[in-house]
């Protein structure tokens, strides 16, 4: 589905319906098109709002979790947007949480899925080959427990973004400090309600990380979804939206 790209003050962002706020961030290799079934569910309902993170545009030297974070922060006070929900996965959910410990005025629930910042095992534990089509497929395939869900259309992005130099420097810069900072020692400063929403069949922030950050986060329930990987939201939508949904409506519409 297409939707209008608004690009003003230095900010690309997707901004569909009405009411209260959510905020949708993206990962390492995410795309707006990984959150297609979340704003169609959620925009009759809510304002749903996706900006695009700018991992290739940060000067090298301050290419990192906490600069994503910052962006985010600097977006929120240029649309005056108060008490929004956060939705991130994978390296999204990371920018969630550093976000989350240094603006908890901004922030009033959150959902996690294949968030980063305890572990990750980011391409299966290698880096991939540039040149061979073949291994970026296979990596992109292990996102997914349904190795289906890896089109060509999505084979094709992930290739000519780790074979383009300046993308595939910052890439590393960004994975490096997603390792760097980890945020077990500041999990219990989020007070407000979490929901992870996790695959079992994760496997590159596996079943144990999402374990992890709910004995870690105060006030947090964990959903588990079968025969689903990292990305829950394009691979099981239906579950993984209804999960969002009853959140939602536990912890907005009081």
């Amino acid at each position: 589905m297409e939707y209008k790209l608004i690009e003003e003050n230095g900010f690309k962002y997707i901004d569909e319906g009405e009411g209260e706020v959510l905020l949708l961030l993206h990962g390492l290799m995410g795309a707006l098109s990984n959150w297609d079934r979340v704003i169609q569910e959620f925009s009759p309902r809510y304002r749903v709002i996706v900006p695009i993170l700018p991992i290739y545009e940060l000067p090298l030297l301050t290419t990192g979790v906490k600069s994503l974070a910052k962006h985010v922060h600097k977006f929120i006070k240029y649309k005056k947007l108060e008490q929004v929900t956060l939705l991130g996965n994978s390296l999204g959910g990371h920018v969630a949480l550093v976000h989350c410990v240094s603006n908890p005025e901004d922030i009033k629930a959150m959902i996690l899925s294949g968030s980063s910042g305890l572990y990750e095992n980011s391409f299966g534990g290698s880096f991939p080959r540039r040149e061979s089509y073949d291994f970026i497929k296979e990596k992109v395939e292990i996102t997914f427990y349904n190795p289906a869900i890896a089109t060509k259309e999505l084979v094709d992005e992930v290739f000519a973004t780790v074979n383009d130099r300046n993308r595939v420097i910052r890439i590393l810069a960004m994975a490096k400090s997603a390792i760097r900072h980890n945020m077990a020692k500041e999990l219990h400063k989020i007070t407000i309600p979490v929901c992870l929403i996790w695959g079992k069949n994760d496997s590159i922030t596996p079943p144990d990380v999402a374990t992890e950050f709910h004995e870690l986060l105060p006030n947090s329930e964990l959903n588990w979804i079968d025969e689903c990987g990292h990305a829950a939201m394009m691979e099981q939508p239906e579950l993984f939206n209804r999960f969002v949904d009853k959140f939602l409506k536990r912890v907005l519409l009081k």
